[in-house]
């Protein structure tokens, strides 16, 4: 575990914490005017190693050369010219700052972060950190990497595959999400998961790689419905030349001769789970752990026995839970970014999937 403290005068700006993965969904922008929860989860931070923040730079003002130097091999809407390096935190583990509001960066309904550092440290006043918390954004504090550093609290050893999946407790791919400022029962909305849609756009950058430009399966189910329909708009029609399956800690691959294998990353140190033996030669997708877990061990909808008034032995078949109204559609710009950055976006086909992205849009096979 680790403190983080001001570089100008040394004092505390957080709680203790332990570093785990950056989430795929910490840059999202979703919807219009909805509230997002807390990106991390309390005792925990995450480093983006890629520069972000402001200043930004258009992609038309970039050299092809300089871009591709950083990891870009294909267009995306703005670069930043930020520092490396910045710290995502929980608002409620920040310690010993003060908020300066009046520097809102353009937002809507509360922080947005597009004026740099709004937090200064308040023994120094040396400006330390943003915090965002507008609609549509996730509420996250981004400590600035050359305003803090962090000394170590104690040696944290990473938990096992198998203590990671022994409760096998998963992301809920849908449920309620509420508009900003609004108390009122008909404003909320049972919606896809952001979370499960951000994933899903890193994940099908990886499966269109991984395709070659041939047709591609994934398991029917949860898995289909989420993958499946995009897969088919963008790759061409025909039987499926080749297949991805489900594989990981405590399942093995159902078809060990399978090309490509949809895995979990490690939540602490971001590694993608190995196999072993034949499917070592598999390519990889990388799939949240909760998410992962929701895929590979569905949980069924049973009845369950209920006490109090009626017998003990009696089973009643609680409501299902309401399920979104829309088909799911993975996040835009998670693709994008995530396929831009993957070598293999040089070659014509991945190059005229990304310049017509706009048009997917408008389809509904991505949500913008």
């Amino acid at each position: 575990m680790f403190v983080f403290v001001c570089t100008g005068c040394g004092a505390d700006l957080t709680a203790p914490l332990s570093q785990v993965e950056l989430p795929v969904h910490a840059h999202q922008s979703y919807g219009n005017g909805l509230q997002l929860p807390v990106l991390m989860e309390p005792g925990t931070f995450a480093v983006e190693p890629e520069p972000w923040g402001p200043p930004w730079r258009r992609w038309e003002d970039t050299d092809p050369d300089e871009a591709e130097a950083r990891g870009i091999y294909a267009p995306v809407g703005v670069l930043s010219d930020g520092a490396p390096g910045a710290i995502a935190v929980a608002p409620g583990d920040v310690r010993g700052t003060r908020l300066l509001p009046e520097l809102r960066g353009g937002a809507c309904c509360g922080i947005a972060g597009g004026d740099g550092p709004n937090m200064v440290c308040t023994a120094c006043g040396l400006p330390v950190a943003t915090r965002i918390d507008d609609c549509s954004l996730w509420q996250t504090v981004w400590l600035a990497p050359d305003a803090v550093h962090r000394l170590p609290v104690d040696n944290a050893v990473p938990l096992s595959w198998e203590e990671l999946t022994a409760e096998r407790e998963g992301t809920p791919p849908f449920g309620p999400m509420a508009r900003w400022g609004a108390s009122h029962e008909p404003y909320r909305y049972w919606l896809w998961s952001p979370v499960w849609e951000a994933a899903a756009g890193r994940a099908l950058a990886h499966l269109l790689v991984a395709s070659q430009g041939d047709p591609v399966s994934v398991p029917d189910g949860l898995a289909g419905e989420v993958f499946q329909r995009t897969l088919d708009t963008l790759l061409p029609a025909g039987p499926p030349a080749r297949r991805a399956v489900l594989a990981g800690p405590g399942q093995r691959a159902s078809d060990p001769a399978a090309d490509i294998l949809l895995v979990p990353t490690h939540p602490q140190t971001g590694e993608l789970w190995a196999p072993e033996g034949p499917s070592a030669a598999a390519y990889l997708v990388p799939l949240p752990l909760g998410i992962w877990l929701r895929l590979a061990f569905p949980a069924p909808h049973l009845p369950l026995p209920v006490l109090g008034n009626m017998p003990a032995d009696v089973l009643r078949d609680d409501p299902i839970v309401p399920r979104p109204r829309s088909l799911f559609a993975a996040d835009g710009r998670s693709f994008q970014e995530t396929l831009a950055r993957l070598p293999a976006a040089r070659s014509p086909w991945l190059r005229e999937i990304l310049d017509s992205l706009t048009q997917k849009w408008h389809g509904r096979v991505f949500f913008q």
